[in-house]
């Protein structure tokens, strides 16, 4: 096999993943090369002429081939960054997504006083409790999952991070098993409605896991489980925030005021839609 330049295998690439509808086709390439090549993206603007060896050609090709069917670049990486850290990826976790950056942000707005603590429920990747303890050096955490798979990964994320001296972890479905009060609960929940979870694009359906994904019939009833429950678990002035769909804001809000919790706060995502909820007890 003759060597290749990296020009031509990103044009040729380009076209192939644009023509297979994929929107982000130019930095798919790049990313996908840099990651087959060993490249940096400099060296790939500077020197186009750059060639590649039949091992990375061949690499380089199985990727692409692997993104035309629509498996997320982060996962044939095996990375995704998130609020500027890098967290491992795997079939056992939901894919970190940008609109989840708006729990962090709205979190960050009831950092309390003292030594807090943290409970993220559903933590898949643990994006959400090791970003916030990465941000707020004085917070510690709990992190709780229903898959032991999705569970190490927050572990070698939390690692990789520098927090896992500070994060905790537990095997359990929401609260089961749960005695201690928090000051902050956060949680990205399932939140698709069960009929709809085919309807999701390819990358979505195909590659995350869907016990991340399916909210049951009207994608709600994690909201209910955490609702019914989390007062109990909240330390006096403690927070409740969590990611929700695009359009179940009012749904969540009534699902909060019905288990005797008040709106404190939300925060849109970069598509202008309510990302993220803030609830405390009412008075």
């Amino acid at each position: 096999m003759m060597p290749e330049g990296v020009a031509a295998l990103m044009l040729s690439a380009r076209k192939a993943l644009a023509a297979a509808g994929c929107e982000t086709a130019a930095l798919d390439a790049r990313l996908l090369m840099q990651a087959a090549s060993g490249f940096s993206h400099e060296q790939i603007v500077g020197a186009p002429e750059l060639l590649l060896d039949e091992r990375q050609t061949r690499k380089f090709a199985d990727f692409l081939q692997r993104r035309l069917r629509h498996e997320p670049v982060s996962r044939i990486l095996g990375t995704r960054e998130f609020y500027g850290r890098d967290f491992m990826v795997t079939p056992a976790v939901l894919d970190p997504r940008a609109d989840s950056e708006a729990v962090i942000e709205l979190a960050l707005e009831f950092e309390t006083a003292g030594n807090p603590r943290l409970l993220d429920m559903g933590t898949g990747s643990g994006i959400l409790a090791i970003t916030l303890l990465a941000e707020c050096p004085r917070r510690s955490g709990l992190a709780v999952d229903i898959s032991a798979d999705a569970l190490h990964v927050a572990k070698m994320n939390a690692m990789a991070n520098g927090v896992s001296g500070r994060l905790h972890f537990h095997l359990g479905s929401w609260f089961a098993g749960l005695v201690e009060k928090f000051d902050l609960i956060v949680s990205n929940p399932p939140y698709i409605a069960h009929d709809k979870i085919v309807q999701l694009a390819p990358d979505v359906q195909n590659y995350d896991p869907h016990l991340a994904l399916d909210g049951g019939p009207d994608g709600l009833h994690a909201y209910h489980a955490i609702a019914s429950n989390a007062e109990g678990h909240l330390n006096d002035g403690g927070v409740v925030i969590v990611e929700i769909g695009a359009d179940q804001a009012p749904n969540v809000k009534s699902i909060f005021s019905a288990h005797g919790f008040k709106l404190a706060g939300q925060r849109d995502d970069l598509s202008g839609h309510v990302r993220a909820l803030a609830f405390t007890v009412k008075n």
